[in-house]
């Protein structure tokens, strides 16, 4: 993409993956909004940042007002976006059996992973469409589980099976528009969400095993190298996985 043109929105950029691209994207050059649930750790992520170019933007995303909000800010301080990563989620719920699962719960991991995507999509989608120059791009955070499931992770894994839907729509939709979509499809990277892989985690034959982790920072540069394609150029889907993790094989 051009330099005079790269303006990026990061959700769940407060920790993790998200902070990690956000860091990334940075340093390659971009200008990016922060987005997350609490300020603090949107601050903490902006504090690392190397460069002023820079917006926090506490964000929740399953609420249409507060993602509409957002990328009004983001409009308002930039005049455009050329990317979103669509990175929030939640794994709320993993290792509860089906039987057990709350409908709360089930709705929580619905609300943010596939509503909250759902409507960061729309609302870059619909400044995409209108901005001059038109288009860009939105890189989708899926999940091995958007192939395969781990036990006792149905809310997780149904959510991540329909971003793949999600992307596939958006994709086509984008089409006209200029606008690409893409799906980094993520296994085994080092943060605090898989911090418990390392200890021994439940496998489909039932034991607890310790699986292999990769670093974090591997992520975030495909994600970079994917957001700084020209636009007639689209990595629709990519697997960025620890290499000896049990995917190939899983059960």
């Amino acid at each position: 993409m051009s330099t005079e043109s790269r303006i990026a929105v990061v959700t769940g950029a407060g920790s993790g993956i998200g902070r990690g691209v956000a860091l990334a994207l940075a340093e390659a050059g971009w200008s990016v909004a922060l987005a997350g649930r609490r300020r603090e750790p949107l601050e903490e992520t902006a504090a690392a940042v190397p460069s002023s170019d820079v917006l926090c933007a506490p964000t929740d995303v399953t609420s249409p007002e507060a993602v509409t909000a957002l990328f009004d800010a983001v409009r308002a301080r930039w005049g455009r976006v050329d990317l979103l990563f669509n990175n929030a989620g939640t794994f709320a719920g993993g290792g509860t059996p089906v039987e057990d699962l709350a409908h709360e719960t089930w709705r929580s991991v619905v609300d943010v992973n596939l509503t909250g995507s759902f409507l960061c999509a729309q609302a870059a989608f619909r400044t995409m469409k209108e901005q001059s120059p038109q288009g860009g791009r939105i890189i989708n955070n899926g999940s091995i589980s958007a192939h395969v499931p781990r036990p006792h992770s149905i809310a997780y894994t149904a959510t991540k099976h329909a971003m793949t839907g999600l992307t596939k729509s958006l994709s086509l939709d984008g089409r006209p528009y200029r606008i690409a979509c893409g799906q980094i499809d993520i296994g085994n990277a080092a943060t605090e969400m898989t911090a418990r892989m390392q200890s021994g985690i439940l496998q489909a034959n039932g034991q607890l095993a310790a699986e292999p982790v990769m670093d974090a920072a591997d992520v975030a540069a495909t994600v970079v190298h994917m957001a700084g394609l020209p636009l007639e150029a689209n990595v629709q889907f990519a697997t960025v996985m620890a290499t000896a993790m049990p995917y190939i094989g899983r059960g």
